[in-house]
């Protein structure tokens, strides 16, 4: 039952508010470790809690007040220089911040958030009197984006923004003078930019009883926290739709008044041409309402950057290196839902890049490298997509280790080894099983994650690229569409049934003449542009019949692979709008859509369609 009858309203204005102040309040207290005596951050800072605590009480939420009014104690002092910001000062205000999130994670689900662990308060107590904190270790902050994990397991992590119970522990202890205690502490999972994400070792299920660092117990702490099914619209965005929509209203009332004329028999000339004007001005209108309304579905993508400094910041200092996370672009737009399902595989990835992607702080001496390293997270919209970029200045890969160890790992035989360039070697760490790890960590070293990555790019009709160089860093660059709602399709036609390809897959379309057509190992190829390209017939693909030579070839290009989809021929280019099929998933089959003329068109699902058996295309089906 919830503990806020009758205020529901009130908690989801003050969830969706405060959450994104306290997204604002994490990325200031990375910014704030730079600049320690910038007054204006610290005042910003200040008033952030402040609000939230204001909230939090009209709420009741009496807990998440205790916390903030101290936190917001801690700031005045700080802002009035009665104490300095140190790194074991900012580790305590960072897992403050930490146990407000999984308060708010609480407050979510409907109910109370339970009191924090009498550590912290004792902590910011201590820090708000002066005293020196005893603690010889930072405090292992744990980042406020939860990691992914490739299934669901009994694997247990902190919840998000906890500090481990030992390092609570050992903290409480130099406070109070009691002796330290060992207890197991589960580790969340951590990424290797080549050894991809890995799962937490199995002892991570087993967790010391009691409360949570955020003060609820270990089990409510998990629960899952409700989506946000809410979006934040821009007036004017608004204001065109509803403008646009008057407009077909007024082309409507044409319409039916020709068509009225016509059903009189008043067919002249004149009346024909007012009705193809009318027509015209239908459709243009229809598609500006059709873009205006996909509008008012993209956010920036500023919303979903602005909880990695923090995450960037809390493994950087646990692993004891001094990095930067550099963001720009954040004012390009992207479809929410897209937004939503992009954080995981972006987790994934920023921590890769703190991981392993780049060297310890000794390592980057030696090499003559600067101390602090930097890690770019970009957005540029190109076209129709949008470009999401994240490099490092780190060690890089190799891409001869890499090969040999995915035939070491048994993901790949020596021979298919040998035949890969180094653009492929690359894609090697996409595959199942795959890491470069010789050791089994809390942090590496299981081979999941980075296809579990590259799977939920691609669930988005996206791609994913990776280029390093040895030394010098390494660069991925996730593409998506702008939205998911619309999909620009090439139609294509076999066995009389039209298909639907997405575009982004096409590079162009050529014909396809048997006397073109190569044998390599039985499989039928073609050479375009001193490329040789295997040629896979859709008929194969969907297993169909083939009554025919296909006549046309589309070269399509996915993450791993060029081909030549051989068809029987094209219907054109579209923009559809994809529907499920009910209660049936065939195998290959995105879903369907409708063609001008009402026929109903299938879109393929050409990654799954690629894993086939039969994908491979026999050359004597052009020797007909």
């Amino acid at each position: 039952m919830s503990d806020f009858g009758g205020m529901e309203e009130l908690l989801q204005d003050f969830l969706t508010e405060a959450g994104d102040l306290l997204s604002d309040v994490d990325n200031k207290l990375v910014e704030l470790e730079k600049r320690p005596d910038d007054a204006a951050m610290l005042n910003d800072i200040f008033r952030g809690f402040h609000t939230i605590k204001g909230g939090a009480g009209f709420l009741n939420a009496e807990n998440l007040v205790a916390l903030c009014h101290r936190t917001e104690n801690l700031f005045d002092k700080l802002r009035n220089n009665q104490i300095k910001l140190t790194p074991e000062i900012m580790d305590v205000i960072m897992a403050a911040t930490g146990v407000v999130r999984d308060m708010f994670g609480a407050l979510s689900q409907a109910r109370q958030p339970e009191p924090a662990d009498p550590a912290i308060l004792s902590a910011l107590d201590a820090v708000i009197a002066g005293k020196p904190l005893a603690s010889t270790e930072p405090i292992a902050t744990q980042a406020i984006v939860p990691a992914v994990t490739a299934q669901p397991s009994t694997d247990t992590q902190i919840s998000s923004g906890a500090v481990p119970d030992l390092e609570w522990q050992k903290l409480y202890n130099a406070l109070t003078g009691e002796p330290a205690t060992e207890v197991p502490v589960p580790t969340e999972v951590s990424h290797g930019a080549v050894s991809s994400l890995e799962e937490a070792p199995d002892h991570a299920a087993t967790r010391s009883p009691g409360r949570s660092p955020g003060g609820a117990k270990a089990s409510q702490s998990q629960q899952p926290i409700t989506k946000e099914t809410t979006i934040r619209i821009d007036t004017a965005r608004l204001d065109q739709v509803l403008n646009l929509s008057g407009e077909i209203g007024l082309t409507k009332n044409r319409l039916n008044c020709l068509r009225a004329d016509i059903l009189q028999g008043k067919s002249d000339n004149n009346t024909l041409k007012a009705l193809d004007e009318a027509v015209s001005q239908l459709d243009l209108l229809v598609s500006d309402l059709q873009n205006s309304v996909m509008k008012t579905r993209m956010q920036p993508v500023g919303r979903l950057f602005q909880k990695y400094p923090r995450l960037a910041r809390d493994l950087a200092r646990q692993l004891g290196k001094d990095i930067e996370l550099v963001i720009s672009g954040e004012e390009t737009e992207l479809d929410k839902t897209m937004i939503e399902d992009l954080n995981d595989p972006l987790v994934h990835l920023v921590r890769n890049a703190v991981d392993h992607g780049v060297e310890s702080i000794e390592e980057r001496t030696e090499a003559g490298k600067p101390t602090k390293s930097i890690i770019e997270l970009t957005a540029t919209q190109v076209g129709d997509h949008i470009h999401i970029v994240i490099s490092d200045d780190g060690k890089g890969m190799r891409p001869d280790v890499i090969r040999r160890k995915a035939v070491e790992k048994g993901v790949i035989d020596l021979e298919t080894a040998n035949s890969l360039d180094d653009r492929q070697s690359l894609h090697l760490i996409f595959l199942p099983g795959f890491s470069t790890k010789d050791e089994i960590s809390s942090v590496s070293g299981r081979g999941v994650g980075m296809d579990v990555v590259k799977t939920n790019i691609q669930k988005l009709n996206g791609r994913i690229e990776v280029v390093s160089v040895p030394g010098q860093g390494s660069t991925f660059t996730i593409s998506l569409p702008l939205t998911l709602a619309i999909l620009p399709v090439l139609v294509v036609r076999q066995e009389n049934q039209p298909f639907a390809v997405p575009l982004s897959m096409v590079r162009e379309i050529i014909p396809i003449t048997p006397s073109q057509v190569q044998q390599v190992s039985g499989r039928a190829t073609m050479v375009v542009r001193d490329e040789v390209l295997p040629i896979k017939s859709l008929s194969s693909l969907i297993e169909w019949p083939q009554s025919a030579v296909p006549a046309f070839g589309v070269l399509m290009q996915t993450a791993d692979t060029s081909f030549i989809l051989a068809v029987d021929g094209f219907v054109g280019r579209d923009d559809v709008v994809i529907k499920p099929l009910s209660d049936i998933k065939p195998k290959g089959i995105a879903g369907a859509t409708l063609s001008g003329d009402g026929s109903i068109v299938l879109v393929l699902d050409m990654e799954e369609l690629l894993l086939s058996p039969t994908s491979d295309t026999r050359a004597s089906l052009f020797a007909a």
